[in-house]
């Protein structure tokens, strides 16, 4: 059974690339756990993580705070933003099912866009919150 956390990165990269509305906004399945040499803008890249223990009884519950990554090129902030909406649609209180676990949660915390200092690049850190369990 694999980890909590690597079955909920696995979880929501299928829930992603799944999702119409996000790889419309895409213009394809482009969410990556490192993106390829050269990808097309825009994309998702799947970002850092902190896991913390939130047993109260000596069970295996776990607390995830992830970030999501939206790298953009195109028509300003906007299509920053367009990408950063299907991200909130997709994820906010989804029903994802991590291999060997069971998700209590998954909640939108944060998101955070701007441009790089590339002047051309709008990057958006869209970060959630969840819960996991082991399965019974």
């Amino acid at each position: 059974m694999p980890s909590a956390h690597v079955a909920l990165r696995s979880a929501i990269h299928d829930a992603l690339v799944a999702d119409a509305a996000l790889t419309s906004a895409l213009g394809g399945a482009h969410v990556y756990d490192e993106p390829p040499r050269n990808a097309a803008f825009p994309y998702v890249t799947l970002g850092e993580a902190r896991i913390v223990d939130a047993s109260a009884d000596g069970g295996a519950v776990q607390e995830h705070q992830l970030t999501l990554h939206v790298w953009s090129r195109q028509g300003g902030h906007k299509q920053a933003h367009v990408v950063t909406g299907a991200l909130l649609q997709a994820l906010d209180d989804a029903p994802l099912s991590p291999t060997g676990h069971r998700l209590v949660n998954l909640r939108f915390s944060i998101a955070d866009i701007r441009r790089e200092s590339d002047g051309r690049t709008y990057h958006a850190l869209v970060r959630f919150r969840a819960v996991t369990e082991p399965a019974s």
